[in-house]
């Protein structure tokens, strides 16, 4: 199947007036459902590109996307969910899986072609299989305030208390520190942590764990590894399939299948190409070509 170099050549030979991006993303899209004989969603955020963009995250209105691109597919042969995608809204993200598994129950598999990170990762811990690549990532769980780390926010709070204890000469100085958090942060903190830890728990004893008589306490195991900030350093860490094998989830390496590994890549490939070459900021597409394309707004 054709490389990044490829693609863009077969882009350029797509006569202008039929959209390129569009022809060449959607015929791999059919190819790869046709490779595996289940319904494909690629679900694609332009972040990479537009790291500072809104909209690129997952946010409510991906419901809409998804009730677009399900609709008129034949829900019996189950879903391959393409993610590519920095994470998000966590209640959205709750939404959104919720919303899946209505359509199609426990039978969705992730591929990650590329990275899917924070809330990402969590919707990939609601199938019952990932497909990485050697190039794949994951990220931690462990949710956000404005890109301020709720464990960290607990940890540095208790680290004053301890050092307040300690010596009491110390108030002025953690006072400073702390004082930049409003009154109800710290819980805020704390509920975000149980909210995303419980879903997460219960995602992955449902589908991926499903069956096992310890899938329960597995699934808390390998929660509390993906949403510890202690143990991942920072929340942008990029965990790869290997390690995310180590930790507990259940992977499956896309380079076993060749020509899946090709179907996927170059889909993949496709849009970054759409990305790169249009006001894109995040796509949702399946492989009947019934796509819903957010676009990056113009500076007023």
């Amino acid at each position: 199947m054709p490389s990044w170099g490829e693609v863009l050549k077969e882009l350029q030979a797509v006569p202008p007036a039929i959209n390129p991006l569009d022809t060449v993303r959607r015929k791999y899209l059919g190819l790869l459902h046709q490779k595996t004989g289940r319904n494909i969603i690629a679900y694609y955020s332009g972040w990479l590109r537009q790291p500072n963009v809104r909209g690129t995250e997952i946010i409510d209105d991906d419901k809409n996307a998804f009730m677009a691109t399900i609709h008129g597919l034949d829900r019996t042969l189950g879903l391959d969910l393409i993610l590519h995608t920095p994470g998000g809204e966590v209640a959205a993200t709750e939404s959104l899986v919720d919303y899946l598994r209505k359509m199609f129950g426990t039978d969705i598999r992730a591929i990650v072609p590329q990275i899917a990170m924070s809330a990402g990762t969590m919707i990939a811990c609601a199938t019952k299989e990932i497909i990485m690549g050697k190039h794949s990532n994951l990220g931690p769980i462990d949710p956000q305030f404005g890109g301020i780390p709720a464990d960290g926010v607990l940890d540095e709070f208790n680290k004053a208390l301890a050092a307040i204890k300690k010596d009491p000469h110390s108030i002025p100085l953690w006072q400073v520190i702390v004082g930049k958090y409003h009154p109800t942060f710290l819980g805020e903190c704390e509920y975000a942590i149980k909210w995303s830890q419980r879903i997460a728990t219960d995602w992955l004893t449902t589908s991926m764990f499903a069956g096992l008589p310890d899938a329960r306490r597995r699934a808390r195991r390998l929660v509390k590894k993906l949403s510890d900030h202690g143990r991942m350093k920072t929340h942008s860490r990029h965990i790869p399939a290997n390690t995310c094998k180590t930790l507990g989830l259940k992977v499956s390496d896309l380079e076993s299948d060749a020509a899946l590994q090709d179907l996927v890549l170059t889909v993949h490939h496709c849009f970054m190409h759409t990305f790169a070459n249009s006001a894109a900021i995040k796509i949702t597409e399946n492989h009947t070509g019934v796509a819903f394309i957010s676009n990056r707004q113009p500076r007023p």
